[in-house]
């Protein structure tokens, strides 16, 4: 995916944040983000992420936190660490590396809102109910560029 088409979404997902607010949220949004490689697979991904949300005025240490979650290859762990990063209060979680990842989101949340990234069918893995039906899960759908866009899911 493209840096910029990167930024976009997530500059969508960050307009959700105040829909998750909470009395105990923490005083940084804190981005989850969850992988299902590890982060020596994903070098590239993570400065090219740090560097989008820099030029969107987020800067890790600063005025966001974020906290990376390596499933190291082991689709059975992409659960606990899902619900890991709910526990950790994350504003936002984004879902990167397989299918299998953004569904454990989903499935550790109905609140949080998740950015996924994949090639994948959002529609026919359940992910949202359509590219057009707005629920109260958002997610945000890089699968296909010219149809990304805010969805919801049917949960």
């Amino acid at each position: 995916m493209r840096r910029r088409e990167f930024i976009t979404l997530l500059g969508g997902a960050a307009a959700a944040w105040p829909l998750t607010a909470r009395a105990q949220q923490p005083t940084m949004p804190v981005i989850g983000f969850l992988d299902l490689r590890s982060a020596a697979e994903n070098t590239r991904t993570i400065a090219e992420f740090r560097q989008g949300l820099a030029e969107a005025g987020y800067i890790e240490g600063r005025n966001v936190a974020i906290e990376f979650r390596w499933a190291e290859g082991r689709f059975d762990r992409l659960s606990a660490l899902a619900e890991d990063l709910v526990r950790r209060q994350a504003t936002v979680i984004v879902a990167t590396g397989a299918i299998g990842t953004a569904l454990a989101a989903k499935a550790a949340t109905s609140t949080i809102p998740i950015v996924f990234m994949n090639g994948s069918d959002p529609v026919k893995y359940g992910l949202v109910a359509s590219f057009n039906r707005r629920a109260a899960t958002l997610l945000v759908s890089a699968s296909a560029p010219s149809r990304s866009r805010i969805s919801a899911s049917s949960s």
